[in-house]
């Protein structure tokens, strides 16, 4: 079943990469009394995430801050390593860059999607969540190879 606008986010941990290797966060620390804004895409490094997604977060990473949100969260099913670097190759140092490794929170949202034909597994669908002290207060989810209802400008404009 997919999580939906009003539902809480499972207590789930991920991991994220820090100055002395990989560390586990829980999503309790980065939901708990905040306003988090957090994309999924299919993978680190492939072509729609990198050219497009993620570069919009970057760009209008301050515009967003500056509407009342606490962090923004890129999340996907990659190892910590993955993100790591995909945030330093993207300059996303404004952006928390979480790993679901195994993709245990995804599949928790309802929101995993199988891409073993292109040799990828399981990974998350691309979507954009807007989340207010732990409960879900927007929820877009995109249609194969679009980024509209999760995109940056998307999302200020609902903020």
């Amino acid at each position: 079943m997919t999580i939906k606008v009003g539902d809480k986010i499972p207590s789930i941990g991920f991991s994220i990469m820090t100055g002395d290797g990989p560390k586990g966060i829980s999503s309790k620390e980065i939901f708990a009394n905040k306003k988090v804004v957090l994309i999924a895409v299919p993978g680190a490094f492939t072509p729609g995430c990198s050219m497009t997604h993620l570069p919009g977060f970057v760009v209008n990473a301050e515009a967003i801050l500056d509407k009342g949100v606490d962090t923004i969260a890129c999340m996907s099913v990659n190892d910590a390593f993955v993100m790591g670097a995909w945030s330093a190759d993207q300059n996303a140092e404004n952006i928390l860059m979480l790993a679901d490794g195994n993709g245990e929170f995804t599949s928790e949202l309802g929101l995993a999607n199988d891409m073993s034909g292109f040799g990828m597994g399981r990974r998350a669908k691309r979507f954009g969540i807007i989340v207010e002290n732990e409960i879900v207060t927007y929820l877009g989810i995109e249609e194969p190879g679009e980024i509209k209802v999760s995109s940056a400008e998307h999302m200020l404009e609902i903020l």
